[in-house]
């Protein structure tokens, strides 16, 4: 986990009408920032269940395939009853998922993520700052 609170970037994906919530999440499924309605057990319990469902996902690429090399994978979506799960790679080793309505708008929710991604593997690659001794 980054030592850098993220929690404010990824409340910036739910701008987007009938977003919900969204998740910062390591490859091996730890919390990385949540947005501000996601209680923290919650989004625990969902970022594990996050890195599963992307394991998941890359395990099916052959099949996507038609007999070609596995495919990269890109991005999961799960329809429920009540709404949408998108499940997009965040930089190296994490992933940002984002819940949504069933009336929200699938191609802007996935527009406003990958906008997102770029804001947040410039803060994820930027080293901290260190105080230069002036002296």
């Amino acid at each position: 986990m980054t030592g850098k609170d993220l929690s404010w970037m990824l409340d910036s994906a739910l701008e987007v009408p009938e977003a919900r919530h969204a998740i910062l999440v390591s490859a091996d499924g730890l919390l990385m920032a949540r947005s501000k309605d996601v209680g923290r057990d919650h989004a625990d319990t969902v970022a594990a269940a996050m890195s599963g469902m992307q394991s998941l996902s890359r395990t099916v690429g052959e099949f996507v395939g038609g007999g070609q090399a596995p495919q990269s994978w890109r991005q999961t979506l799960v329809e429920f009853d009540h709404g949408w799960v998108f499940l997009i790679a965040a930089g190296e080793g994490a992933y940002l998922a984002v819940s949504a309505s069933p009336d929200a708008d699938l191609a802007e929710i996935t527009f406003r993520m990958q906008q997102l991604v770029g804001q947040l593997g410039k803060v994820l690659t930027t080293p901290p700052r260190e105080n230069a001794d002036i002296n």
